[in-house]
């Protein structure tokens, strides 16, 4: 009582809203986004990002900084700033360099009770991983800094094998020889809906902060929720 996490309805003709194939508690495979999801990274990102676009000419608005929180870093200088594509590779490469040369784990802390529900997933007998947008290299780094053994694969992108979201997912699966149908995503964004979507997934939005009201359920998530408290109430915890 009081949650504010809730399952959709069945999808119908007067109720156009997906729904899971089983219940969300019922997955054996839980995929997780990392920025937003597994670590509050934003204040990093946003600092970096900033001093970045500043390097480079541009006064970004503060206002559009969000768009920098789901997507490909290289989509999201564009979306900020209206860079092409070779200066906001440019922009990416220099982000990648400041970020690693600047940001501690303190800058990018675990989501309160996030430790506690991954403990507890892996404890029910699920399997985790990640499946990020992130640089592969770079979430194994920070996950590692953070003490984090619950994930059996951390699977970002790599430079000519994987770029979208849903190419993550797909190398998550394949590292757990999983199928999809077995699997349930969470995210903070509407790119991990829709990566979700493409492999038929339901995905569990969090809110988190990044994502504007509404949007998650907008992408089609089949719940969503405001905590991990919540969280973990939905994946029957």
């Amino acid at each position: 009582p009081g949650l504010r996490a809730h399952e959709r309805g069945v999808m119908s003709e007067s109720n156009r809203v997906p729904r899971a194939p089983r219940s969300l508690s019922e997955y054996p495979v839980v995929l997780f986004d990392f920025d937003g999801t597994v670590a509050d990274t934003q204040p990093a990102i946003f600092r970096v990002a900033m001093q970045i676009m500043r390097d480079h000419g541009y006064d970004p608005d503060p206002s559009k900084m969000l768009t920098m929180i789901g997507p490909p870093l290289e989509e999201g200088f564009s979306l900020v700033c209206g860079m092409d594509k070779a200066e906001a590779r440019e922009c990416a490469d220099a982000y990648r360099d400041l970020f690693s040369r600047t940001v501690t784990p303190d800058e990018f802390p675990l989501m309160p009770g996030m430790r506690e529900l991954l403990d507890a997933l892996v404890a029910s007998g699920r399997r985790l991983a990640v499946a990020t947008s992130r640089m592969e290299e770079s979430a194994q780094e920070m996950i590692a800094s953070l003490g984090l053994t619950q994930f059996e694969a951390i699977i970002g992108r790599i430079h000519g094998v994987r770029y979208s979201k849903a190419e993550s997912i797909e190398g998550a699966l394949q590292a757990l020889r999983v199928s999809a149908r077995d699997a349930i995503m969470v995210g903070d964004r509407m790119h991990d809906v829709i990566g979700a979507r493409e492999w038929e997934m339901p995905c569990i939005g969090l809110y988190s902060g990044a994502a504007y009201p509404g949007e998650l359920e907008e992408a089609g998530a089949v719940a969503t929720c405001h905590s991990v408290e919540e969280l973990g109430y939905l994946l029957g915890l």
